[in-house]
């Protein structure tokens, strides 16, 4: 229970340090990847939900979120305009 607390507050901070970053980030690059980093943050804040509910029927929704944060970093790679 100590160890599942822990990570939360980990994930919590994480989350503040990149919401910080997508607001005052110098690029759109940069805006995008902390964009990224939050979706992978929500992942494992899920994650850490099923660990504690013992309830593995979220597994489908945790790839589900995972294939749609590894599309959408493959089109923001392909598609990105460069910053003026």
């Amino acid at each position: 229970m100590v160890i599942l607390a822990i990570s939360g507050v980990l994930l919590a901070s994480a989350a503040a340090l990149l919401i910080f970053r997508v607001l005052a980030g110098p690029s759109s690059l940069d805006r995008l990847v902390a964009m990224d980093c939050i979706l992978a943050l929500t992942l494992c804040g899920i994650a850490v939900w099923a660990v504690y509910s013992r309830d593995t029927s979220i597994v489908p929704a945790l790839v589900a979120f995972s294939l749609v944060g590894f599309i959408s970093s493959v089109s923001i790679a392909r598609f990105r305009v460069r910053d003026e």
